[in-house]
């Protein structure tokens, strides 16, 4: 294991989390990451659990996941980790939210219902278009996520928090 790529990482997803949790946004943590991440993964290749163990790896996703500004290299880093998963190296709920995100940066409909937004004309909260909704309870107990509901609840309560503190 790559401890200090580990150690790197870990902190890299420290300073993200609490940018957002802090209510303040602010795009310069995201696009300090996305150049770091770039860096990273030009050495190493996509940063998986045999390299730097599942805690980082699931950082690494994080990360990438927050790349929106990029999305190229969001699509770069969802080919490099569809990959490591096929070899069951990453987590396969890392690949289920960026095939989501990358489905939905680009215009699509999202597979995993990861995805969420506030609707810009009505103010609601709620999940990014779905295809086959229908199936979607298998295909995410497929990448071992939970209820969907359930994140839908816990993220609309985050959500909530976050309007009261700005």
């Amino acid at each position: 294991m790559n401890k200090p790529l580990r150690e790197q990482i870990l902190k890299m997803v420290a300073r993200d989390q609490r940018m957002r949790f802090s209510g303040i946004w602010d795009f310069k943590i995201d696009r300090e990451n996305t150049k770091a991440l770039k860096i990273i993964i030009k050495k190493y290749g996509w940063p998986d659990i045999p390299l730097i163990g599942k805690k980082a790896s699931l950082g690494a996703f994080l990360l990438a996941q927050h790349a929106d500004r990029d999305l190229k290299f969001q699509k770069l880093c969802l080919k490099l980790l569809t990959e490591k998963f096929r070899k069951h190296n990453v987590e396969p709920q890392s690949f289920a939210y960026l095939t989501d995100r990358v489905l939905v940066n680009s215009g699509g409909e999202q597979i995993y219902g990861t995805q969420f937004y506030t609707d810009k004309k009505t103010g609601e909260f709620g999940p990014r278009p779905i295809k086959d909704k229908k199936n979607l309870f298998k295909r995410r107990r497929q990448m071992k996520l939970g209820s969907f509901w359930a994140d839908y609840k816990l993220l609309l309560k985050r959500h909530r928090k976050m309007q009261i503190k700005k």
